[in-house]
């Protein structure tokens, strides 16, 4: 009678969604990329880009723009989907609209591989990128950017402060620029036409950090300047998009706490708890999280010793009951905790 019963629970047949998550598992196609119609997913890539990314839209339509030439057809179907070039200051959104994008194009965050630039320094260092040769250490390895390309061909690729990279490394990346392929260590090609390429770049922030509606045009002029004076022209001239970031101000950090705030409750739903808070709570958080140097990069560090910690506490002590609601109260400049069911 149990094996009827759970045979009864098992699907009696395969539907198109089966089918696409096998698919999925098999070839490392995302299943929205099988299931959902792509022309609805493209017409609201702002829209859900702007949910979780704040004080960026010109950048975020800049960047759909390219997706949907792209993926209409009317850019050449042998180059990635896109490439960028994020410049700004720290804490303003580069690397948070790269997971974005990841999870937006290819159902999963994890789909971005980020590769430090920094570890690129020297001329012999080229060839991890692409593997060793037969016969030398570390060829079955694979190359710690080919590799992961080859197992995972839909992805968003960050190299994170490109400008540190030797100027060998460039030539390579021209390879993925004009072919959308590259050949690794064991002479396989891998294919880049269904990657997003983004390079974060560090260069002109001095000129960033104080820039305004008044001097944009200017500032971003200086910052181009720069970046013309250390890449090629022929390195550039291959980048779909070069874009400078918006720097974040108060307001944005404000709409950041929402965002946050709203991450932790998504994790609190397990336990059956709901976070509530007040303007007043939300302005003292973006107050302390907020740094014009640092954009928005401090408010997670507040929101952890401010929150998160003594919330750990008091769920650990059982001070909140299942389907709680956890009211954010300020008191003499702290935060504390009050339920109720």
């Amino acid at each position: 009678a149990l094996l009827q019963k759970k045979q009864k629970m098992l699907k009696e047949e395969i539907d198109e969604e089966d089918i696409a998550e096998g698919v999925s598992k098999w070839t490392g196609i995302p299943v929205s990329r099988l299931m959902e119609g792509e022309k609805d997913k493209l017409s609201k890539m702002e829209e859900r880009l702007e949910k979780r990314v704040v004080g960026q839209d010109r950048v975020i339509e800049i960047i759909s723009n390219t997706i949907r030439r792209s993926r209409t057809g009317l850019q050449d179907p042998r180059r990635p989907l896109g490439s960028f070039i994020f410049m700004g200051p720290t804490g303003v959104g580069k690397t948070e609209l790269s997971r974005a994008l990841a999870e937006f194009l290819f159902d999963d965050e994890e789909a971005m591989i980020r590769i430090d630039m920094g570890e690129y320094t020297e001329r012999h260092t080229v060839s991890r990128l692409i593997g060793a040769p037969p016969g030398y250490v570390g060829y079955e390895e694979g190359g710690q950017l080919t590799e992961p390309v080859r197992r995972r061909p839909y992805s968003v690729i960050l190299f994170d402060e490109i400008e540190k990279a030797h100027r060998d490394v460039y030539n390579t990346l021209l390879q993925i620029l004009d072919d959308g392929r590259l050949t690794d260590g064991q002479g396989r090609t891998v294919n880049f036409k269904n990657t997003v390429i983004i390079m974060t770049s560090n260069i002109g922030t001095s000129y960033l950090q104080g820039m305004s509606s008044q001097n944009r045009q200017d500032t971003e002029n200086k910052v181009m300047s720069a970046l013309r004076a250390q890449f090629a022209p022929e390195f550039l001239n291959r980048i779909d998009e070069i874009i400078i970031f918006n720097p974040l101000g108060k307001e944005e950090i404000k709409k950041i706490v929402d965002i946050q705030l709203s991450e932790v409750n998504q994790r609190l739903k397990e336990k059956d708890l709901k976070l509530e808070y007040s303007e007043k709570v939300k302005n003292y958080l973006a107050e302390k999280g907020f740094d014009p140097d640092y954009g928005a990069r401090p408010l997670k560090r507040v929101i952890q010793r401010e929150i998160l910690d003594s919330l750990a506490k008091d769920l650990l002590e059982g001070k909140f009951k299942e389907g709680a609601k956890i009211r954010i109260n300020l008191e003499d400049s702290r935060l504390t905790f009050s339920g109720k069911s």
